[in-house]
């Protein structure tokens, strides 16, 4: 039997927070195609021509606010991760890390992956649900690289687990503590997408944001329906938790002004809830595996400024799965799913 192995993936980090590190991995990421989609050339102008001449000063002091004397909490954590399911899982099943972006490269570990005479792969991308900026743009950057270097080896992708039990399982472990504190709402808060993303993954195009309740209307276009998946990971963990009607709400936040983007809006539901009389909140971003500059600069230090401003009392970011062991358990099990029985 060929050697196995399993390679996870996460989004990246600049090397630093230095300007032209930040300006470099800014490079990459929004010049993926897949993230900025946009004809070549109108990509190439938008980006040299207006976004890398003010984003990366602006981008490099945000990273200044979460960065560890560590490095990025993104990268180093992901690291922990990595060696927590190789312990787990033990020496015959080699773990990798890479990053989509930034260091280590996909190139990179494909090319160790390659040297180690690895002969099956688990491709484990880090992100709960499907979207063709985040899930899609890792397997088809591994995919890339391996018909380049390695066209024999094996590779089985996990597909987006944002109902697995087990993984609902995770995310109640780690919110259960913060859950039996006071409180009187928890605002479940996805990273944001253009609406064009959610049609464009659409195969069908006449469901996705065309059908009345599209995401809760039964439909295939689900399969790669990021908001109906993040819908769905909420229903998830509100029936697990035992959360109350009219306590709990869906935001996505990180959005960009230009064109319609997902609602509604975290900073502006940040603002509002105070108004509403939620004075105690919770914030869960089940997005992120690990906890990163969208989660501990944009909801806890930025969104926290905000909803105390509004007359809100108590702010508290529920952490992500990061090295939970529940998380760590979700991954062993999926690998050895896969080892058992080909499937992860």
């Amino acid at each position: 039997m060929s050697k196995r192995a399993v390679l996870l993936v996460n989004l990246g980090s600049p090397d630093s927070t230095a300007v032209p590190d930040v300006r470099r991995y800014l490079r990459e990421f929004l010049g993926d195609g897949r993230v900025l989609d946009v004809p070549a050339p109108a990509r190439w102008l938008l980006l040299e021509g207006i976004i890398l001449r003010t984003r990366p000063k602006k981008s490099a002091h945000a990273y200044e606010q979460v960065w560890t004397k560590e490095g990025s909490p993104l990268v180093v954590t992901s690291g922990r991760v990595r060696d927590q399911l190789a312990s787990t899982l033990g020496a015959e099943t080699p773990v990798y890390l890479a990053m989509r972006y930034g260091r280590p490269s996909v190139a990179s570990v494909v090319g160790q992956i390659v040297a180690d005479g690895i002969g099956e792969l688990l491709l484990f991308p880090q992100y709960p649900h499907y979207a063709m900026s985040s899930w899609e743009t890792v397997v088809v950057r591994v995919m890339e690289e391996v018909a380049k270097q390695a066209p024999a080896l094996r590779v089985t992708t996990v597909q987006p687990f944002f109902n697995d039990p087990v993984y609902i399982d995770a995310l109640h472990a780690v919110a259960a503590p913060f859950l039996a504190q006071p409180h009187d709402h928890v605002l479940f808060s996805y990273h944001g997408l253009p609406q064009r993303h959610m049609r464009k993954a659409d195969s069908s195009h006449a469901h996705c944001l065309t059908v009345p309740d599209c995401c809760t209307t039964c439909s295939p276009a689900h399969a790669t329906c990021y908001r109906s998946q993040c819908l769905a990971t909420t229903r998830a963990f509100v029936a697990r938790a035992g959360l109350a009607p009219g306590r709990h709400s869906v935001s996505f936040q990180s959005r960009l002004a230009g064109e319609p983007w997902l609602t509604p809006f975290t900073d502006l539901e940040l603002a509002r809830l105070p108004q509403s009389g939620v004075k105690r909140l919770l914030v869960l971003c089940p997005a992120f595996t690990a906890d990163c500059l969208e989660t501990l600069e944009e909801i806890q230090q930025q969104g926290r400024a905000t909803f105390l401003a509004a007359g809100g009392e108590s702010f508290q970011q529920i952490p992500c799965l990061n090295d939970h062991p529940a998380f760590i358990d979700f991954l062993a099990k999926r690998t050895q799913g896969w080892l058992k029985s080909g499937q992860p």
